[in-house]
């Protein structure tokens, strides 16, 4: 008899099914042990030893597994491909060496990225032994997470009544949400003006803005008061213009690679108003399967980008079928990770078979949205890229002080925006920068040379806004930016933040309550080594 263990019972019935009557298959519930929250789980003068005990579910689970083990022949542990599915299975086995419940048994360690009949059937071809460097990575973050939160949260409860914790990451994260907060109140508001005018050459009217005034080229912010917009103004009204050049320049756009899974929070959260949370359960359901079908999604913790040959061919089918093959580039796309911390083990999130169309599946709401987030992408991720025309047309008065900008652009072949285009998170308004240069307006067929006459001008007094407050995606963004936390635990630690009650989410945007800056500012001031950035 072969005894599989893995993480999940709803994983556990559809992996029974594949592997047929000679294999039993159980299901550890996530991890079976940790350390007690009290004094001396994480002994620093004894080499660092750790002290682990099992719940009472817990301990119940691993009796189930040891009586089985007694059993078997043979043990498979196949619990998730990542550092904390490898840490559970060394759970597992020593807790089984310690009840005495392996004799001559064979004891293998498999993985697989997606559950499906093949992935597991190979899988179990080619088994391996646990990895130690992974299970030693985890305990050392597991140690680390333990000394940090158990050293700083006794000393939070007697200092500062009513803060809960303090912990490796969720500090940090904190003190990114305040930080922004102390930036927002110190901000002073610059008042600048924008100038436009309606222009026609002859031809359907367009709209250009002031690039150029008395002579020098005018930024954003340069116009600041109502008297310089007014001068603007005047000038642009008794100027004579005439269009100096019109410059078309072919553009190509390329896509987003596919999601690993801080871009799929990212993504869920902009699209579809998912917390981090919400979005990982969703996934979990969908790589775990919801059917017959097995599982839909590949793992969904990883921050690689790259997707198997079987993969891209799959893909590269289902874009010559459903697009044409105008829409599938010569050679498959590969994509490189930009994140400071990124580990690529395992390919990037995509359906298990690309084939399955969103529309061919009827999912629980929330299911079906993410698959079809996960399928758009990564579909247009290997298409052709998409291709633009870009033109800008210089308008300047004769003597050269007034000048004017038109720009637009239109789509030429729409490629892989025919699927999907990336959702993007706010700019800064008044932030430095020309206005308007991704501007998507189409403009009329303008000639060198030709007399441009002023229909209309606008004025418009601005005001200078501060950085906004960080929504999920942004603060996941930012976090993966400075390399802190994994993946996979950005969505418990912005959960912690909520719950304890150190930030409030208003309208999809964090506040720092007061108890979170006080927090922030007693740590920052006695303990800043634990919450510096790097």
């Amino acid at each position: 008899m072969n005894l599989v263990i893995v993480e999940s019972p709803a994983k556990a019935k559809t992996i029974n099914k594949y592997l047929g009557s000679d294999y039993e298959v159980l299901a550890s519930y996530g991890h079976v042990r940790d350390l007690p929250s009290k004094d001396g789980s994480v002994l620093p003068d004894d080499d660092f030893s750790m002290h682990w005990e099992a719940d009472a579910k817990g301990a119940k689970r691993l009796s189930e597994i040891a009586e089985a083990a007694k059993r078997a022949d043979r043990i498979i542990l196949a619990t998730d491909p990542d550092r904390e599915g490898e840490a559970i299975s060394w759970h597992v086995l020593e807790v089984l060496n310690k009840k005495k419940a392996l004799k001559d048994t064979h004891v293998e360690r498999v993985t697989f990225n997606a559950i499906t009949k093949s992935a597991v059937l190979e899988a179990m071809a080619n088994p391996r032994q646990i990895d130690m460097e992974l299970v030693e990575a985890y305990l050392a973050r597991r140690a680390l997470d333990y000394l940090v939160g158990f050293t700083l949260s006794p000393v939070l409860w007697r200092k500062l009544p009513g803060a809960r914790s303090a912990g490796r990451v969720q500090s940090v994260a904190l003190r990114i949400v305040v930080d922004r907060e102390m930036e927002i109140e110190k901000f002073k508001p610059q008042e600048y003006w924008s100038i436009e005018a309606d222009l026609n050459a002859d031809s359907p009217p367009f709209t250009a803005r002031l690039v150029k005034h008395a002579g020098k080229r005018v930024q954003r912010l340069d116009i600041k008061d109502e008297a310089t917009a007014a001068a603007a103004r005047a000038a642009i009204q008794a100027g004579d213009f005439t269009i100096n050049s019109v410059e078309k320049k072919p553009v190509r756009r390329n896509p987003a690679p596919p999601f690993t899974t801080s871009t799929l929070q990212q993504e869920a959260a902009r699209k579809l108003g998912f917390t981090a949370q919400r979005t990982m359960q969703a996934a979990q359901k969908l790589y775990e399967g919801v059917d017959e079908t097995g599982g839909l999604i590949t793992y969904m913790r990883t921050d690689g980008v790259s997707v198997s040959p079987e993969g891209l061919a799959q893909a590269r089918e289902v874009i010559g079928k459903e697009y044409g093959p105008a829409y599938v580039p010569a050679e498959p796309r590969h994509y490189k990770v930009k994140a400071k911390n990124a580990q690529e083990a395992h390919e990037a999130i995509r359906p298990t078979n690309i084939a399955r169309h969103p529309d061919s599946l009827r999912l629980e709401s929330d299911l079906q949205r993410l698959y079809e987030l996960i399928w758009k992408r990564m579909v247009a991720s290997q298409m052709e890229a998409a291709r633009l025309d870009r033109t800008t047309v210089e308008i300047e008065t004769s003597d050269g002080l007034t000048g004017l900008r038109a720009t637009g652009q239109v789509v030429t072949f729409d490629g892989f925006l025919a699927v999907y285009e990336e959702g993007r998170d706010e700019k800064q308004k008044g932030a430095e920068g020309d206005e308007g240069e991704d501007d998507t307006s189409r403009l009329p067929a303008l000639k060198e040379g030709a007399k441009a006459k002023v229909d209309a001008i606008r004025t418009d007094q601005h005001f200078t806004e501060p950085p906004p407050r960080y929504s999920e995606a942004t603060l996941v963004k930012k976090l993966e930016e400075l390399g802190i936390g994994r993946p996979s635990t950005y969505a418990s630690t912005l959960s912690t933040l909520r719950d304890r009650e150190y930030v409030r989410v208003d309208k999809n945007r964090f506040y720092p309550e007061d108890k979170g800056r006080l927090v922030t500012a007693f740590l920052e001031q006695f303990f800043s080594k634990w919450v510096e950035y790097d």
